[in-house]
């Protein structure tokens, strides 16, 4: 059998000490497991790695402790707005949305893109026809607006609290075909610009495969990672200068630091299954299985 393997994560960011409840750790700790199992099980049983990370980001998206699909943040008009993307190292295929509202699982939407093959990237009410035409499961906005996220837009309407980073999801796996994929999902940040879109759908941004080198997806400030094109800095680390994947995505992180401050992870595989899970904050929300290992599941930074 070939080796095979998973990585994902659930978000990084620098937080104080209590933010994280015990009671919300628990939850998040619990969802990254059966995110990872949920990819891994496909892996295991010979399927595809596009198919692993689009199973691993929908279990994410419809867990309420995860920006991303049910529990996605809040625009400043208290509307959810979802971005998401997936790609296929076998070929470059890809498919991304932003902007989107009422589907509830906008990485399903990003693959029917893909799997069409017409367009790689749909927006806004564009990207909900789409999806309605595919006969892709909808859910009206009550559905996304959970207790936490109505509280957080609230203090920041009333002017009790700034614009919060929030985070991402995100999948890389290895199948046993030797073929790697990524697949980024977020509700963006709570109290953004009504669309705003950060790196998450944005190829080369947040989110990057190819069989050639590795599969990379990032979380973190979404700006400064778009604008360092942090998840194409990783795949050209590895293809062009030879780097393992894990250096490549320190690297990355540090590129140019002053211009590009901000919470950076990322989450790597390579063709040889090695793995990376790196950031530059305490906390990255994260799991991973290799083969037939035990799966690993961490929340802060300095856990093995």
């Amino acid at each position: 059998m070939s080796k095979y393997a998973i990585v994902i994560h659930g978000g990084a960011v620098t937080m104080k000490p209590g933010e994280l409840t015990p009671e919300e750790e628990a939850q998040q700790r619990e969802g990254l497991r059966q995110a990872v199992q949920a990819g891994w099980a496909i892996l295991h049983h010979g399927g595809t790695a596009l198919d692993a990370v689009q199973a691993a980001v929908s279990s994410l998206e419809d867990n309420e402790h995860f920006n991303a699909g049910r529990g996605s943040s809040l625009n400043l008009q208290g509307e959810v707005q979802m971005d998401a993307s997936i790609m296929d190292g076998r070929n470059l295929k890809a498919g991304a949305v932003n902007s989107v509202r009422y589907v509830k699982n906008p990485i399903r939407l990003a693959r029917a893109v893909l799997d069409k093959g017409q367009h790689v990237y749909l927006a806004g009410e564009g990207a909900v026809e789409f999806a309605l035409r595919e006969g892709l499961e909808m859910a009206s906005p009550d559905y996304f607006e959970v207790k936490k996220t109505r509280k957080q837009w609230l203090e920041i309407v009333q002017q009790q609290a700034g614009p919060r980073q929030q985070d991402t999801v995100g999948a890389v796996a290895l199948d046993q075909h030797g073929n790697v994929a990524v697949a980024t999902s977020t509700g963006g940040i709570e109290g953004q610009l009504k669309g705003r879109i950060g790196d998450s759908p944005v190829l080369g941004g947040g989110s990057y495969a190819s069989n050639d080198a590795c599969a990379a997806s990032c979380t973190g400030d979404g700006e400064v990672i778009l604008r360092g094109a942090l998840a194409h800095e990783v795949y050209a680390l590895v293809k062009y200068k030879g780097l393992a994947i894990a250096e490549a995505c320190r690297e990355a992180i540090n590129l140019r630091n002053d211009d590009l401050q901000g919470d950076k992870g990322i989450i790597g595989i390579d063709i040889q299954g090695n793995i990376a899970l790196e950031c530059n904050c305490n906390v990255m929300r994260r799991a991973y299985i290799v083969g037939d290992e035990e799966p690993v599941v961490a929340i802060w930074r300095d856990e093995v």
